[in-house]
């Protein structure tokens, strides 16, 4: 998956509350396969009116890998 088609699907997906979305690993490996690699973006959520809370968070990340996996196809690696 090309960095700027994860992001921009990251970017549509993460709504109003995205403040910044930025690839900060790109990761490449034997061990990942053949032609594979890693890509780790960071994303930054704020709202002007209030603190967000996890739960708020933790439903925009979700909905983020749902959509990547939708879209591109990954796996979240940890």
């Amino acid at each position: 998956v090309p960095a700027g088609a994860a992001r921009r699907t990251l970017a549509a997906t993460a709504g109003d509350l995205l403040e910044d979305v930025r690839l900060f690993d790109v990761f490449r490996s034997d061990a990942l396969g053949p032609n594979k690699k890693s890509l780790a973006f960071g994303l930054r959520f704020r709202a002007a009116d209030r603190t967000l809370t996890d739960e708020e968070v933790g439903g925009l990340r979700q909905r983020c890998i749902d959509a990547m996996a939708k879209e591109h196809g990954p796996t979240l690696g940890g």
